[in-house]
C-alpha cells in the first residue's frame, strides 16, 4: 500500500465520518453561482467627478491668476505715471528755485534789490551793519 492510500480523506464539517466514506470517492454537489459582482459605475462616476473638480479648480485658479496679473499691470502703469509726474514736478521746482527765476518773480511783485544789508541780533535787539532803504531803479 502506498503512503497516499493510507491517509484518510478529509470529512466535511458537520457530518460524521462513515467507515465506507474513507474509501469511496467524494460526492459532487451543485454549488450556487457566485453573487453578482458590484458594478463599476459608482467608481467611474467618482473618478469623473474628481477629474471634473480638479479641472474646474485649475480653471478658477488660472482665471484668478490672470486677473491678478491685470491688476499688477495696471498698478505698475499707475506707478510709472506717478513717478514721471513726480520727476516733472521736481524739475519745475528746480527751475522755479533758480536765481534768475526768483529775481524775475520778485520784480513782478514790485520788489527791488537792497543796497547795504543790516542784521538784527535777536538776543538784545541790536541792529548790526548800515542798513539803508531800497530804492527803485528807473
Amino acid at each position: 500500500m502506498s503512503a497516499a492510500q493510507a491517509l484518510p480523506r478529509p470529512v466535511p464539517a458537520g457530518r460524521p465520518q462513515r467507515a465506507t466514506e474513507s474509501t469511496s470517492p467524494p460526492r459532487l454537489r451543485v454549488v450556487r453561482p457566485p453573487a453578482q459582482s458590484r458594478s463599476r459605475a459608482p467608481f467611474v462616476l467618482l473618478c469623473m467627478g474628481v477629474l471634473a473638480a480638479s479641472l474646474l479648480g485649475t480653471l478658477l485658479l488660472n482665471t484668478a491668476m490672470a486677473q491678478g496679473e491685470y491688476e499688477r499691470f495696471s498698478l505698475q502703469t499707475r506707478l510709472a505715471t506717478s513717478a514721471q509726474n513726480q520727476q516733472e514736478l521736481a524739475e519745475a521746482i528746480a527751475v522755479a528755485e533758480s536765481p534768475e527765476q526768483l529775481s524775475r518773480a520778485a520784480r513782478e511783485l514790485g520788489m527791488v534789490p537792497s543796497g547795504d544789508r543790516g542784521y538784527l541780533r535777536l538776543a538784545d535787539g541790536a541792529v548790526l551793519g548800515d542798513p539803508t532803504p531800497a530804492v527803485e531803479e528807473p
